[in-house]
């Protein structure tokens, strides 16, 4: 695979699209599932929250088996093992997530809610085990693309790039749905969230996969993997390994490599788990309830729900491009670091005015700033990890990606379960609550993310107790030998 750097533009342009549709969809789904279920479909402030850890487990279960089959499995037709599953989990995708995003068909207004969570949970599920399968494959692309630290940087800076014009796409098409909504009769209708709106969630979930389906085109089209290369290894202990036939010739000297269970015994793979896991409950549980806070909260119009999102989008979509020449100059700790100042000024801010009015902008500023920055920084750092080992590379995004699925899952649950309101409508007590679950979500866990970032720079990120040496066999193809095969799929995943 050629380097990042020798990449042509179009070439790094075709790969940054691959997760557009994942972006999209999840864009809606932590901004929007929240507010839909309960202020548009009716449910309980709890059975909103059980949904969605349903669909965080199966992402947290689904995304280390993906990662563990997408290293260890070869690609099929002209595909590698990569952009064969990102096909599967787009399919997936497309074919599930419009159910979630529409009212359960046959129900009606007497019917007991238990019935609309039995009706969702497969669509939801589905659509998880997509999601998972496209973004593990896709994320695995980048230290095989890249083979310097900033080249990593860069990739990861076009990924997230793309990932803001997904979240601007969703929040831009969101406002003019509602803006423009017709058949309002009753003004108080077109100000705040009701039954009114269904059709304005189902557009925009059919609209962001048609748009995420034409770049998932792009992609697959655009971005070159190699069919099939893979490597032997003999280990360095007492372990016996098979004999590596005879035919390949080397063309490369020994090199270190890491099979997947081995990561599990390296402290820097746990410091990078707690990092990643408080760097995306961040992100994720911010944009999870920021529609319930300017809604319930803040007491602003249904608009609003579409505009502050955007607006934190733009902010992040402009820092994104500063990530590389601001790791160059001050490193990746102390890039980290400056996000987490972004975001505990956020968490101040929220704090100490319950009553922001339009000053609601400038936070979004700032919190959309923090959120791209430690983001950003925290994927670079889990490329730096990975390093070399490209080959377990799947297995690693997994592993990080399941903390934090679970993670967000539980706190959604643990937070709705403590929600003061046990209707389908709010209460004058859910003010100070989301009032303070924004600032909980970002400036608490930014504290925990500190005392990560602590342990980093005090134990710098390496692979420390892995020592195993293999003889490297470069663009060794698949062959028809069966022998072969089984022995080359059977020392380095054993």
């Amino acid at each position: 695979m050629a380097d990042a750097a020798s990449l042509p533009f179009s070439r790094r342009i075709s790969y940054a699209t691959g997760h557009f549709l994942n972006d999209l969809c999840a864009s809606m789904w932590f901004t929007y599932f929240l507010v839909y279920f309960h202020s548009v479909l009716g449910f309980t402030s709890f059975n909103s929250g059980v949904l969605l850890l349903v669909g965080q487990i199966a992402d947290g279960i689904c995304t280390p088996l993906v990662g563990y089959e997408s290293d260890r499995r070869v690609g099929c037709l002209p595909y590698g093992r990569r952009k064969s599953w990102h096909l599967i989990g787009t399919l997936s995708v497309i074919l599930s997530f419009p159910f979630i995003f529409n009212p359960c068909l046959g129900c009606k207004e007497s019917t007991p809610q238990w019935v609309g969570l039995i009706y969702f949970i497969p669509f939801i599920i589905i659509f998880q085990f997509g999601w998972a399968a496209t973004q593990i494959s896709h994320l695995s692309l980048i230290p095989e693309l890249a083979k310097n630290e900033h080249d990593k940087v860069e990739l990861t800076a076009f990924r997230y790039a793309f990932t803001v014009m997904a979240n601007i796409a969703v929040y831009a098409v969101a406002w003019l749905l509602l803006h423009f909504q017709v058949g309002q009769t009753n003004p108080e209708d077109s100000e705040h969230l009701g039954p009114q709106d269904i059709t304005v969630f189902r557009a925009l979930a059919l609209i962001m996969v048609g748009l995420g389906a034409l770049f998932s085109l792009v992609f697959h089209l655009g971005t070159k993997e190699r069919p099939h290369s893979f490597q032997y290894l003999v280990e360095s202990d007492d372990t016996e390994a098979d004999p590596l036939p005879e035919q390949p010739k080397f063309s490369s000297p020994a090199k270190s490599l890491v099979r997947w269970n081995r990561w599990l015994l390296e402290p820097s793979f746990y410091q990078m788990a707690l990092l990643y896991m408080c760097t995306r409950l961040i992100v994720n549980l911010s944009q999870t309830y920021i529609a319930v806070y300017l809604t319930y909260s803040l007491y602003l119009p249904k608009n609003y729900i579409a505009t502050i999102p955007l607006v934190m989008y733009v902010s992040g979509f402009v820092s994104s491009f500063l990530m590389k020449p601001i790791n160059k100059w001050i490193g990746r700790n102390l890039t980290y670091f400056m996000g987490l100042l972004f975001i505990a000024a956020f968490s101040a801010w929220v704090a100490l005015d319950p009553k922001l009015g339009v000053a609601v902008y400038g936070a979004a500023v700032i919190l959309g700033s923090g959120s791209a920055t430690i983001l950003v920084t925290s994927l670079s750092m889990t490329a730096d990890l990975i390093g070399s080992q490209s080959h377990s590379a799947a297995f690693v995004y997994g592993a990080m990606s399941f903390t934090d699925k679970v993670a967000n899952g539980l706190a959604v649950v643990i937070i709705q379960s403590m929600h003061p309101c046990h209707t389908e409508q709010c209460c004058p007590a859910c003010n100070p609550f989301y009032h303070w679950v924004m600032v909980a979500v970002t400036g608490g866990v930014a504290i925990v993310a500190g005392l990560a970032l602590s342990s980093i720079m005090i134990w710098p990120i390496k692979v420390r107790f892995c020592k195993i040496s293999a003889p490297s066999i470069q663009d060794f193809s698949w062959t028809s030998d069966p022998a072969l095969n089984s022995q080359e799929n059977g020392p380095v995943n054993s």
